[in-house]
């Protein structure tokens, strides 16, 4: 016999693509005549790479970035034809298929001969963006071998297997205000290598380095293009200013239902280790999300709503479930009843993905980006 299945899901993330146009355009209005990249790398920071993608552009995005071909070539099959640039490599990267697809390559050092053959292979000129390591210490060629690499790139691009579409960097502190004269450097740094591109003869036709910090705070990164990542989801990359401050709206909300509810007395131990006990006779709400589902496991007290009231994480978080102390009479069965409707974090409840962040002692990046398949992803279409 076959199963049927509800439609509803048991938990469910819901993405907001009004909310996302509207970070694209408010972002996009801000750096103009600068272009905007939306950042679609990590399944769109969990929100769904295609989907996002997708608005992103309608919105006013002309160019997309992942990190990896792979993600890169996912959104080619799946029709989208924007300006697209994939910037980390390894020894197993499909250059072959990202030429044959018109995507744009990062390049940092020898993976440029990897690429040439790429392009001997398909016949076709790979585009590629020559990375210059001001301080990040990540990918991207030091100074000392930009140089070479330059000269390397024009050798290729005479010869018709390369052109070299942009320079480009990343920044380490700019998200932090007392990072400036780190950014300032490494602007200094970014510009000689820009020179020393012109000088064997590149045409450098997008210079970019701003990503969500720099392009929120300081307008002198803007140059052709802004890397807009976690701030075309609604989300703050500082301390002290919130997405509200920064004219953005969060994109995700995260919600599920009720599984059970019971009494619980004075005392009781609650999920693993007894790290929380019931100060008086209550009432537990069992909550049918977990570490599996990438709710962080040490978020205890993080806060929840249910049904139009705040709660906080009692005891320890599992990998499916976590326990909410309903600090109510044990009797009673009408608060928070099993079905009634929870958010994490999203519009609804206003909690901010920030507040789970804190508790788990981590950033709102990877909060939304680690929530699993386990979830569904309920895309509301922007109109």
């Amino acid at each position: 016999m076959v199963k049927s299945w509800t439609a509803a899901p048991e938990r469910w993330v819901t993405i907001d693509h009004s909310a996302l146009a509207h970070n694209i355009g408010t972002i996009a209005q801000s750096v103009k005549p600068a272009q905007v990249m939306a950042v679609v790398k990590a399944d769109g920071y969990g929100h769904g790479a295609v989907e996002v993608a997708q608005t992103a552009v309608a919105a006013g995005a002309t160019w997309l970035g992942t990190a990896h071909v792979r993600e890169a070539l996912e959104l080619r099959e799946a029709g989208i034809a924007a300006p697209l640039l994939a910037w980390l490599h390894t020894i197993n990267t499909p250059f072959e298929a990202a030429v044959a697809h018109n995507i744009d390559l990062g390049v940092s050092g020898p993976e440029i001969e990897a690429v040439a053959d790429a392009a001997r292979a398909t016949n076709l000129p790979a585009r590629v963006h020559l990375k210059i390591d001001t301080g990040l210490s990540r990918n991207g060629a030091v100074p000392e071998a930009w140089d070479a690499l330059c000269r390397r790139a024009a050798e290729l691009q005479q010869s018709g297997l390369v052109r070299v579409v942009g320079v480009f960097t990343h920044f380490a502190v700019a998200d932090d205000p007392v990072g400036e004269p780190a950014v300032d450097e490494q602007l200094r740094v970014y510009h000689e290598a820009v020179d020393t591109a012109r000088k064997h003869g590149l045409t450098v036709d997008v210079r970019h380095v701003a990503n969500s910090p720099a392009l929120l705070s300081r307008p002198d990164t803007h140059l052709d293009m802004v890397r807009a990542g976690v701030a075309i989801y609604g989300l703050s990359p500082f301390a002290d200013r919130t997405a509200t401050d920064l004219g953005l709206r969060p994109v995700m909300s995260f919600g599920t239902t009720v599984a059970h509810n019971k009494p619980a007395d004075e005392g009781t131990g609650v999920s693993y280790g007894y790290a929380y006990r019931c100060e008086t006779p209550t009432r537990l709400a069992l909550i049918p999300c977990g570490y599996g589902d990438g709710v962080p496991r040490i978020a205890a007290g993080a806060p929840v709503w249910i049904g139009g009231k705040y709660y906080r994480v009692a005891g320890r978080i599992a990998m499916d479930q976590f326990v909410v102390d309903l600090n109510t009479d044990r009797d009673d069965e009408t608060t928070a009843p099993v079905g009634a409707e929870v958010e994490l974090f999203g519009a609804q409840s206003g909690i901010p993905s920030d507040a789970w962040a804190q508790a788990a002692d981590t950033i709102n990046y990877e909060l939304v980006t680690r929530i699993g398949t386990r979830v569904p992803r309920v895309h509301k279409q922007w109109v």
